[in-house]
């Protein structure tokens, strides 16, 4: 339940790239003031994010996940409605804080519910990898007739999301009870912390996100300039770089369990140098096995990455998963619209190069990391009766 509730919450994240074509289409924006609304959800996401794993660590809040994927698809479904830019930009930022809010407490409730488990938490990324894949296929089936004045038929993900995780907070709560716990959670012993480590492991995860949102952008818009196909090449091209995701996040969890996280994490991003290269300077229907390539790799350390940050920081779990995660988005929401700038100056193709360099600085990152001690979450285990 956990994984597929990840993915109605990481729809809304897939959902407002796939809508920036149709913005381009219907009101004419040039591609900086397109990536600014992929900006205007990251960015609000990636402050708010970590502020929500501060208090993640300091009380259990399982109540933020229903709740955050209703505002997550509130805010995307009424994106379209009004013409007006700047409304446009307050809608996609109300749903960046419903993804912000979720993401640093669910990753908390799986990391109990895997039991450390690399490759459970593989599973519950992948949830949120099919969520983004998805989200092309569902905006285009919305909005490709009607226009965005029917984006308020994408609030659909987050009803059945949100329903999703009350059968989790029941769970949660009666573990609680049986244990007679109340919400606080207690802290882990600082000493533990290795914080240069998960300095290296975050500008990792920035350089990635500059590759990943980078791509994730533009690329529906650069396949239509390289493969010379209409809206569907674009859709499908965005769906490729999701459904790689998916299978690259599977693949990471499976690795973990022969090798150790650090290796896996190095070797992926060595991968992907190739592979955006690829992306960028072929051109023709073989744009498409690169964007899988590309997406793989990338995606091979995700979950790894959530759970090295969280044992590099065992005393603030909640904190390493904000920031892991709210890096994840923001850097490359950041760096959206400096590409589109670039783009506008000179050329969709030319913008995209300096994306190359981005795995290769990741791997750079990491290449000294250790793989750190797991630490693990474990659910409140209930009190014994007492025998008359």
């Amino acid at each position: 339940m956990l994984s597929v509730g990840h993915g109605c919450v990481d729809v809304y994240q897939g959902s407002v790239a796939a809508l920036i074509p149709f913005f381009v289409a219907e009101r004419s924006y040039a591609y900086a003031v397109a990536s600014g609304i992929v900006l205007a959800a990251s960015l609000l996401s990636s402050v708010a994010q970590p502020f929500f794993g501060v208090l993640t660590d300091r009380w259990a809040l399982p109540w933020l996940l229903p709740v955050s994927t209703l505002l997550g698809g509130a805010g995307v479904a009424l994106s379209g409605l009004s013409g007006s830019y700047g409304l446009t930009l307050v809608f996609v930022a109300v749903s960046g804080v419903g993804v912000a809010a979720y993401h640093p407490e669910s990753a908390r409730v799986a990391r109990i519910a895997s039991q450390g488990s690399h490759t459970a938490m593989g599973w519950f990324s992948l949830g949120g990898n099919i969520g983004f894949a998805a989200a092309p296929f569902m905006v285009t089936a919305a909005v490709a007739t009607g226009g965005l004045r029917l984006t308020p038929l994408l609030i659909l993900p987050a009803t059945v999301g949100s329903v999703l995780c009350l059968p989790v907070l029941r769970a949660l709560a009666r573990a609680e009870t049986a244990a007679g716990r109340g919400s606080p959670v207690p802290p882990a012993k600082r000493e533990h912390d290795d914080t240069r480590s998960f300095v290296k492991l975050s500008c990792a995860v920035a350089f990635r996100s500059v590759a990943f949102m980078g791509l994730s952008t533009f690329i529906a818009l650069y396949a239509r300039q390289r493969t010379g196909g209409g809206t569907t090449s674009g859709t499908v091209a965005l769906s490729v770089l999701y459904l790689g995701g998916a299978v690259g996040t599977v693949l990471g969890g499976r690795l973990a369990t022969r090798f150790d996280r650090v290796a896996v994490v190095r070797g992926a991003y060595l991968a992907g140098i190739v592979a955006v290269a690829g992306t960028v300077l072929v051109p023709g229907p073989v744009l498409y096995l690169f964007v899988a390539l590309t997406s793989a790799s990338l995606y091979v350390p995700f979950s790894l990455q959530v759970t090295l940050g969280q044992d590099y920081l065992p005393s603030r779990m909640g904190t390493a998963s904000g920031v892991t995660l709210g890096l994840a988005v923001s850097v490359g929401g950041v760096a959206g619209p400096l590409i589109g700038a670039l783009a506008d100056a000179t050329s969709l193709r030319t913008a995209l190069l300096p994306l190359i360099l981005m795995p290769g600085l990741a791997c750079l990152m990491v290449s000294t990391l250790r793989e750190p001690p797991v630490h693990r979450l474990v659910a409140p285990e209930p009190v014994p009766e007492r025998q008359p």
